[in-house]
């Protein structure tokens, strides 16, 4: 194969990765150590398409997230070499311009103009055309090389790529970004009254991943792999290269495309294109015939990898290496349809924001929020609300089977004719970003809940056509009405309740219908927090219960995707806000599953686990029932039936309630667990005499699984997790801990009091509230853990200690980072 060997992208993510590069021999490793390092450096993939170079003599992908200089607010000059940065601070991307904590968030703290600025030496980027990639900034980025302006980018979610090869300089150049925060005229900014307008909040920064790239003269820019009758005997895939030239080529280039499932080729084709001109041309041609293919779905996730690769006399090759899969989405009147069978959607919503850190959040976090909504709450479709999110979770969704409809930035707001060339260019940039991925479904083409504009969403959807071809559009209504409606999927957002229980609307008849949001934003309880009583938080369980019971009883419902998945930051004084975060989520803003995740972590076959999740504190302190929890109570199992114990003696049968959820793969149960005679021992000093709870469960007449609750406080502990053994060092990687108030059987115990203090020992900083609010959120925290910028490798230790619940340990290790950077 010409150009060398490469690494498949998939090889790359297993090894931390999500992208990389073969090095040319003998490169230079900037900060990576050993002969692995060389050999099989790790860098990021190129950003604004997601390729992996199969490198010749000296097309390379730096990782560029190290050494940033970041001078705070922008001051006049400061984007020009000469200018002194003596002063500014070293810090890794992504980064948030301003330091946050969990909560109480204030746009004024970051709604300024700010500096970046970042050094290199041009030998070391030496040998080709050189670009630099944005994964996002937020909002508007003004780029500067030696001081000459050299692109602007207005908008925070989507990719751009900047070439410098014409503007670099011997010696040291000075790449400096002034990043433009404020609230502006750009989707989904743009109403008067600023940020408390948008339902979510956006830290400025640059909050992705950036890369610099070296490329031949000529080069593959973007591959767009589609796959052509997928469910017939011979399937084939349809390649679009897009060839970039800085010069018109001597002869014919060859393109070549090569199907790859792992390291064997099961196909391949070729064709010749001959440039007349510099810029872009697009080559288009066939692999057919393929056999052999495993449909990608989200019980099989099979992905494949297609080689692409020019030739030509006198030039360097360039080869890319895309990801794909085999499946055919459809979206009908009677529901949606993968690979020719109905498939009931189940899913949520998702928000990219994180405590302390906003969206600049890295891989590992990203990677993370998709296998918690895939296999802790087990859906099969995740909402990207109400933007395109990090490739790094969509890498993920690919991998896990997770199912995506994804959307342009906006909320609930159109501007003028400037604001939806901005609408166009988003869905355009969105659709070539992301359409080799066969976790996305289904584009949206229109701002979130916005009214109808006919003429603008009819040109998005067929700009969706266009560049895609292959899946329906649609976009998240607040009406029923299809009077102006220009999109294939029916999207609405169904907020509706009757006498305290969660209700639909009728689907819109004749046309795909797709329930895109329900429960958390407008129906139920204002606020979900661990500070609320255990009935308002169980109330979130059986709200999201009771609408996926009734979109899975009639079949003109696609589905339906529950508003949330994870608690995010809002503009204090907005509706259902309180201390700038909303809380909706199932999960909190930690990732920590609440009783109303119960629901979704229940419907799972028992075979593959059994579950019993008490939805409800076995607490019988001054903020519960002094009787127990009470008629209706709800435990969310997958089992057959179960049996509850009190003080060692047999309390009750729970059975699923088929009646009110005979939709539901596995029901929840409801029992009274009004316990008699406990007045007298909550009187008493010595509350270890009140009763501990057992939850045996039963599957086909076999005991599968119990769950035993204490009601004794001075058993109670304090749990720390850190959910990565490793991490990698330079700065970029950071992994999650949490701590919270447990029972003596690992059970959440609600309503403690007190703080939670933290240390750190070891080659890595601590991102978090120190000492943390335990008493003010509930009985739950959490931090990063985010390795040094400067380096540092071995163990990392943590302990959270509490004035009661006493000391948790925990560990880490800083492991060193393998790749190529600059």
């Amino acid at each position: 194969m010409p150009g060398g060997p490469t690494l498949s992208r998939r090889e790359l993510l297993r090894a931390g990765a999500v992208g990389g590069v073969t090095l040319a021999a003998g490169a230079a490793l900037k900060g990576a150590t050993g002969a692995t390092a060389t050999a099989n450096a790790k860098a990021h993939a190129e950003l604004r398409m997601g390729l992996v170079h199969d490198l010749a003599s000296s097309a390379r992908t730096y990782d560029f997230n190290r050494d940033w200089l970041f001078g705070g607010q922008y001051v006049s000059g400061s984007e020009a070499p000469g200018y002194s940065d003596s002063g500014f601070t070293t810090v890794v991307t992504p980064h948030t311009v301003t330091p946050l904590s969990w909560g109480n968030w204030n746009p004024s703290e970051w709604e300024q103009q700010w500096i970046y600025r970042k050094h290199f030496e041009h030998a070391a980027v030496a040998g080709g055309r050189v670009f630099v990639d944005f994964q996002g900034v937020m909002t508007t980025a003004t780029v500067y090389l030696g001081g000459v302006q050299v692109a602007k980018h207005q908008g925070g979610y989507l990719p751009f790529s900047v070439e410098l090869t014409p503007h670099l300089a011997a010696g040291d150049n000075v790449l400096a970004v002034v990043v433009d925060a404020t609230w502006q005229q750009v989707p989904p900014d743009g109403k008067a009254g600023g940020p408390g307008y948008v339902d979510y909040l956006q830290p400025g920064g640059i909050y992705r991943d950036v890369a610099l790239r070296v490329v031949p003269e000529v080069f593959l820019s973007d591959v767009f792999a589609k796959p052509i009758n997928v469910l017939s005997s011979s399937p084939g895939v349809e390649i679009q290269a897009t060839i970039d030239a800085a010069s018109v080529p001597k002869g014919p280039l060859k393109v070549t495309a090569e199907v790859l499932d792992g390291a064997t080729p099961i196909g391949s084709a070729a064709t010749t294109v001959s440039l007349t001109e510099v810029g872009a041309t697009v080559a288009t041609f066939t692999v057919s015939s393929l056999s052999g293919i495993t449909l990608w779905s989200p019980a099989t996730p099979k992905l494949y990898d297609i080689r692409t690769t020019i030739t030509g006399r006198d030039l360097q090759p360039h080869t890319v290496l895309i990801t794909t899969g085999f499946r055919e989405a459809k979206f009908q009147a009677d529901g949606f349809y993968l690979n020719g069978q109905r498939l009931e959607i189940f899913g949520i919503n998702r928000h990219q924001l994180f405590p302390y850190t906003g969206m600049a959040a890295p891989e590992r976090l990203q990677r993370r929020d998709a296998e918690l909504i895939a296999t802790e709450l087990n859906c099969n479709m995740v909402r990207c609300s109400h933007y395109p999110q990090s490739p790094y979770f969509l890498d993920a969704c690919d991998e896990l089977g997770l199912m995506v409809w994804e959307e342009p930035p906006g909320w609930r707001y159109m501007g003028d004719s400037a604001f939806q060339a901005l609408v166009l260019q988003n869905v355009h940039d969105m659709i070539i970003r992301d359409r080799n991925r066969p976790s996305v479904i289904v584009w949206g083409t229109r701002l979130n809940e916005t009214n109808n504009y006919p003429g603008l969403y009819a040109q998005a959807r067929r700009l969706a056509y266009t560049l895609d071809g292959s899946r329906p559009t649609s976009g998240a209504m607040y009406t029923q009405s299809t009077t102006g409606w220009a999109e294939d999927v029916f999207g609405y957002d169904d907020y509706h309740s009757s006498g305290g229980e969660a209700t639909l609307d009728p689907p819109v008849a004749g046309v795909p219908y797709l329930v895109t949001e329900a429960v958390g934003a407008i129906d139920g309880a204002p606020l979900y927090r661990w500070i609320d009583t255990e009935a308002t938080l169980a109330t979130q369980a059986q709200m999201h219960a009771q609408v996926h019971n009734i979109a899975q009883s009639d079949p003109a419902y696609a589905g339906l995707l529950g508003w949330a998945g994870i608690d995010y930051a809002s503009y204090n004084g907005g509706d259902r806000v309180w201390n700038a975060v909303k809380w909706p989520g199932v999960l909190d803003t930690f990732r920590v599953p609440k009783p109303g995740a119960a629901f979704y972590r229940s419907q799972i076959d028992p075979a593959i686990r059994p579950v019993i999740l008490p939805v409800f504190f076995w607490d019988f302190g001054p903020s519960s029932p002094p009787a127990g929890p009470g008629p209706g109570t709800m435990i969310a199992t997958n089992c057959d039936h179960v049996e509850l114990s009190v003080g060692g003696a047999y309390f009750a049968t729970g059975t699923p309630d088929t009646t009110d959820y005979a939709s539901l793969a596995y029901p929840p149960v409801f029992v009274d667990l009004t316990v008699a005679g406990l007045t007298e021992l909550l009187g008493s000093l010595d509350q270890s005499l009140l009763p501990e709870l057992r939850i045996d469960g039963y599957v086909g007449g076999q005991l599968v699984g119990s769950v035993s609750m204490s009601a004794d406080p001075a058993r109670d502990q304090l749990s720390l997790v850190i959910e990565d053994a490793t991490i990698e060092a330079g700065g970029n990687d950071m992994t999650r801990m949490t701590f919270r108030a447990l029972d003596a059987y690992g059970n959440q115990r609600p309503y403690p009091s007190g703080d939670v203090t933290l240390t750190l020992t070891g080659p890595a900083t601590l991102i978090g509230d120190n000492p943390f609010q335990f008493a003010t959120y509930g009985g739950v925290g959490g931090a990063f853990i985010r390795s040094n910028p400067g380096g540092g490798f071995g163990v990392v230790t943590v302990a959270a200690e509490h004035p009661t619940l006493g000391l948790a340990l925990g560990t880490v290790v800083v492991s060193p980072a393998s790749g190529l950077f600059l």
